[in-house]
């Protein structure tokens, strides 16, 4: 589906359907569904650099670009001569994290060893936006519920020990804005179980990365836990390393 052909948003006033399929219609194109795979590194893109990972011309990603933009799934900020965009918020990615999850379970089989190894890469441990997924984020979610820290039976939710638990590291959850919860769920494609994301997940990703316990891998959203990270969270959490590997 060219950018042009693309149907013009109905209105706020519009029947919820109508709405819904306009909505669908949208993510109903590759290149779009390209951009917000990409996207969800949670890093800001050029318009150049996804046209590139797409592999359209710039003018043509522009117009998609557009698109996702005026309908609220993007937002950009210009630095100079250039136009950087990401995810709107953490609820965006989410969204879009589990209907990849629903749409593409555990990715289409690889072709090449190549493919193969940032397929496994990517199961393994990845970003999801701003939080861990993949084997790693099931692991820390994991752990964190059987040590009292997270209650997952209804909705996803911080004990107090677990509060306790994020000061201890330094990590705080307060939200000013209050449009973000503390903790949520969010459903990972390739494990078919919810990680813990919300300003929780963001803040506990940060703070792997910021001290070493994992780092990026590759061109995509991968990350490998390092021998700091392994013993930081068996220290931490009671994780086997054998299930970060």
């Amino acid at each position: 589906m060219s950018p042009s052909s693309t149907p013009t948003p109905p209105s706020v006033a519009a029947p919820p359907a109508e709405r819904l399929a306009a909505f669908a219609a949208l993510l109903a194109d590759e290149t779009r569904a390209v951009f917000l795979l990409s996207l969800l590194d949670g890093r800001a893109w050029t318009a150049s650099e996804l046209a590139r990972q797409a592999g359209v011309a710039a003018s043509t990603a522009s117009e998609h670009l557009g698109r996702l933009i005026a309908a609220g799934l993007l937002t950009e900020e210009r630095q100079g001569r250039h136009r950087y965009v990401r995810l709107a918020d953490g609820g965006i990615a989410q969204l879009i994290e589990s209907v990849a999850a629903h749409a593409i379970p555990g990715r289409d089989n690889p072709h090449t060893l190549r493919a193969a190894g940032a397929s496994s890469a990517m199961a393994r441990g990845r970003t999801c936006y701003d939080h861990l997924a993949g084997r790693l984020g099931i692991a820390v979610t994991d752990a964190l519920e059987r040590r009292g820290l997270l209650l997952t039976n209804s909705g996803f939710a911080l004990t107090d020990a677990g509060l306790e638990w994020f000061a201890g590291l330094g990590i705080a959850l307060e939200n000013p804005k209050g449009r973000r919860p503390i903790v949520s769920s969010c459903l990972d494609w390739t494990e078919r179980k919810r990680h813990i994301a919300g300003v929780a997940g963001a803040e506990l990703c940060r703070h792997a990365l910021a001290e070493k316990w994992c780092v990026r891998i590759g061109s995509e959203r991968a990350v490998r836990v390092t021998a700091a990270g392994e013993r930081a969270l068996h220290d931490l959490l009671g994780i086997d390393a054998g299930i970060l590997r």
